[in-house]
């Protein structure tokens, strides 16, 4: 009798292994199935990841997003400032933040620029390039392109100050104080392209009998802090994701 009971146990035992090794055969394909899902969702990021890396190919950051090394200010330090990785003209003293950086030795001539910038209600601002560092004062080479969403400055972002104005007194469509938009500067030989959000706005070529300080030849960026039209009024104006693309000669 007791071998009999031995007997039905062992017999159990295998049937119970024979089930679970049925059982696995039945899971494996399912799991394999899976795996196989999840590799090429992961090959597919890859691709996409590789990509976006091609598209951004050249372009170099000119602003860690936590401090301004690599920029120098000069009338008024206080003028600008680092906060939630942006930089922040601090409008009410005249001021400009030069590109002072290793990047080119910070000595630019064709290349594309491009920098996410933000206005709120009476700011003004700028970016120059072909620049250069100087102690005081509005800079006296270079370019501007302005930075004015409602500023009583009818030159509105868009503008290569003083060169092709976009003129609008009411105040800007290209940009919205509170609002983010994307500026492209690109320099190439002769040729000055402007472009918010994508849409070309100048499309200039320098003459050759241009005179004075504005012209075409090389040098720095620089971030310009507006005084305001009236105190009660000054505002900020905020760049982030500084970048540079540079181009042959």
């Amino acid at each position: 009798m007791r071998a009999r009971k031995g007997f039905v146990v062992l017999r159990y035992a295998g049937l119970a292994a024979m089930m679970l090794v049925v059982a696995m055969s039945f899971a494996a394909p399912g799991k394999e199935k899976k795996a196989g899902k999840s590799r090429k969702a992961k090959a597919e990021t890859a691709a996409q990841t590789e990509g976006a890396a091609k598209a951004e190919e050249g372009w170099i950051s000119l602003f860690d997003g936590k401090s301004l090394d690599g920029w120098k200010v000069n009338e008024s330090p206080n003028s600008f400032m680092v906060e939630n990785g942006t930089i922040m003209t601090m409008n009410g003293t005249r001021s400009h933040l030069f590109y002072d950086g290793p990047v080119q030795n910070h000595n630019f001539k064709n290349f594309e620029f491009r920098a996410d910038c933000m206005t709120t209600t009476g700011a003004n601002s700028g970016i120059f390039f072909h620049t250069r560092f100087q102690e005081t004062g509005w800079p006296s080479i270079g370019y501007e392109c302005q930075v004015n969403s409602s500023h009583s400055d009818p030159k509105r972002t868009g503008s290569l100050y003083n060169t092709v104005d976009k003129v609008e007194p009411k105040g800007s469509t290209l940009s919205q104080d509170g609002k983010w938009f994307r500026y492209d500067i690109i320099v190439k030989g002769k040729q000055i392209t402007l472009k918010v959000d994508g849409k070309t706005i100048v499309d200039y070529t320098e003459p050759a009998d241009v005179k004075g300080g504005k012209r075409l030849s090389n040098g720095t960026f620089a971030l310009q802090a507006h005084p305001p039209a009236k105190k009660e009024q000054a505002g900020t104006v905020y760049f982030k994701n500084i970048m540079v693309r540079p181009l042959p000669d």
